[in-house]
């Protein structure tokens, strides 16, 4: 069973997965938006390193890999899908915020934010609730609530400021995650100074204009 994965991004313009080189095998391997955000970010002569999820079962007998770059990010992932609704494929594509932001919406029982997950929705997300409160404390990180109207803004370097806006294109806008990549790419590769979110966002804008 394949744990953990390091190699070269070959392709990450798919709506659900990446595609990794490693050993001289293509890989693919799916990854939340949230994360794919991260790996967007980094730069391209950088190796990817992943800690997998491995899925298979007697209804789904062609494995499914799952990748997290941080492995509290996948032992959070673990107890996510232990909630009866919720299975590996949905729980990956409701993942568009920071596992800590998702952990202390479930600890405060905030149910709104959490039914804003993308397939979650109200009842889901109370489920959520009843089955995991008290369980996820440690992974709980309320800082990791930012908005763009932090007065604080991150580096465009840092990961967390694309993973915000491309929260911001797929859970309001309604972009894919890929379409969002590809708009913040072109929009950083055009303004290399942006320094807000605000302000990579207006310059999505102008892009699409």
């Amino acid at each position: 069973m394949i744990g953990y994965l390091e190699g070269r991004l070959l392709d990450g313009d798919d709506t659900d997965a990446i595609l990794v080189l490693a050993g001289q095998v293509g890989y693919e391997i799916l990854v939340s938006p949230f994360t794919r955000a991260q790996v967007m970010a980094q730069s391209k002569d950088t190796s990817v390193q992943l800690h997998i999820y491995y899925h298979v079962t007697e209804r789904q007998p062609k494995p499914i890999l799952i990748g997290f770059l941080e492995k509290k990010d996948k032992a959070f992932f673990q107890l996510f899908i232990s909630v009866s609704a919720i299975g590996p494929m949905k729980a990956v594509k409701a993942m568009i915020r920071p596992v800590g932001e998702i952990a202390a919406a479930i600890e405060d029982k905030q149910v709104s934010l959490l039914a804003k997950l993308p397939g979650i929705g109200v009842r889901t997300a109370e489920k959520i609730i009843a089955t995991l409160h008290g369980k996820t404390r440690e992974f709980a990180e309320r800082t990791a609530s930012r908005t763009l109207e932090t007065s604080d803004p991150p580096s465009p370097d840092n990961p967390e400021t694309v993973a915000l806006v491309t929260g911001v294109l797929v859970d309001q806008l309604g972009h894919s995650p890929a379409s969002a990549q590809r708009m913040i790419r072109a929009a950083l590769e055009k303004n290399p100074g942006i320094q807000t979110p605000e302000a990579l966002l207006d310059a999505i804008y102008q892009e699409g204009a």
